[in-house]
């Protein structure tokens, strides 16, 4: 459930593809049987899209990165998480965010 340009981070890679990147990230947390997040995913990947070069834009699925969602206190999905240089810098709960929001969040 990601676009060409929606990466997809686990508990193996999040450590290099996240907290070690040297662009910004945008970290949707997320599962399959989350209707919100199936609605919020087009949305994804349109900044995803918007931002190829200037940032990543992934997804964690929930039930299966579990050490990922804990570490971060994901009590409810869909939660979006920026970092920037290894922090988190904004964190987006619910998929009332627009494509504006989260591209502005990554600049």
């Amino acid at each position: 459930m990601a676009g060409t340009n929606t990466l997809e981070f686990t508990d193996d890679n999040f450590d290099k593809e996240v907290l070690q990147s040297t662009t910004p990230v945008l970290v949707d947390f997320w599962a399959e049987w989350c209707a919100p997040c199936r609605m919020i995913g087009p949305t994804i990947d349109a900044v995803a899209d918007a931002t190829i070069g200037k940032a990543k834009v992934g997804k964690v699925n929930v039930d299966h990165a579990r050490n990922v969602a804990v570490k971060y206190g994901i009590m409810s999905i869909p939660t979006l998480l920026v970092f920037k240089d290894g922090k988190m810098t904004q964190k987006f709960v619910g998929a009332n965010v627009n494509k504006d929001q989260l591209v502005g969040a990554l600049a």
